[in-house]
């Protein structure tokens, strides 16, 4: 059902004083849709309160400009204006000191959430006293000349050391007979012709299978002795 003339004319004024800027009959229509009122009876409406003093219009050409009559206002004087513009300053003022606020306290909040709770402080503190109470211990053996290793550890590195000496004494007796095969007849300089390969002894690199050798031995004398 379509609203009557009266209330139409209710719904346009108070839409045009509200906006308080120019209009024409179709900013009016298309804003005034959830009223179900078509474009005729807006126009005949804006009309109707023009004629009738209720808004001012002006024509440009075809077209009508409607805005609402602006003796209805209270327009504030220069001495009021400088007053509202004070008080809008403090007010942005305060705004802002509001809103510095604010930040400060949603940056503690993020903060005490970051923190760990009691239960997870006292859980903390007993994981750590633990590993300290084992590395203590582990001290203590350590100064009283106590072997952390377990036997069967310290025989698996033991063998596992003594096959790669095996392994590198005998790749390095396959090297010499290949070495001196190849070099028996060769009319170059081995120190040139070695270098000229890119060849590395052990000696060139200040290592020496003996010396490493005796490091099984000697490690086992000393498992012996204690």
């Amino acid at each position: 059902m379509a609203p009557k003339s009266d209330n139409t004319e209710a719904i346009v004024l108070n839409y045009v004083n509200e906006q308080n800027r120019p209009l024409n009959s179709q900013n009016v229509a298309d804003s005034l849709q959830k009223y179900n009122l078509k474009k005729a009876s807006i126009q005949k409406a804006l009309d109707s309160l023009a004629d009738s003093g209720k808004i001012s219009f002006k024509e440009y050409g075809k077209q009508k400009i409607y805005l609402a009559r602006q003796d209805q206002f209270n327009i504030p004087n220069n001495e009021e204006l400088a007053s509202m513009k004070e008080e809008n300053a403090k007010l942005q003022e305060h705004l802002d000191q509001q809103k510095k606020a604010i930040t400060e306290v949603e940056g503690e909040i993020k903060s005490l959430q970051s923190n760990l709770t009691l239960e997870q402080i006292h859980d903390k503190e007993a994981k750590l006293r633990k590993e300290v109470k084992e590395m203590e211990d582990k001290l203590v053996k350590l100064r009283g000349g106590v072997t952390l290793v377990r036997p069967e550890e310290k025989k698996a590195v033991e063998a596992m050391y003594s096959e790669k000496i095996s392994l590198w004494r005998r790749r390095k007796r396959m090297f010499k007979d290949l070495w001196d095969a190849i070099t028996e007849n060769l009319p170059k300089d081995l120190k040139e012709f070695k270098e000229e390969l890119g060849i590395e002894y052990d000696e060139d690199v200040g290592v020496n299978l003996q010396s490493v050798s005796e490091l099984l031995q000697h490690g086992k004398k000393r498992a012996r002795g204690q």
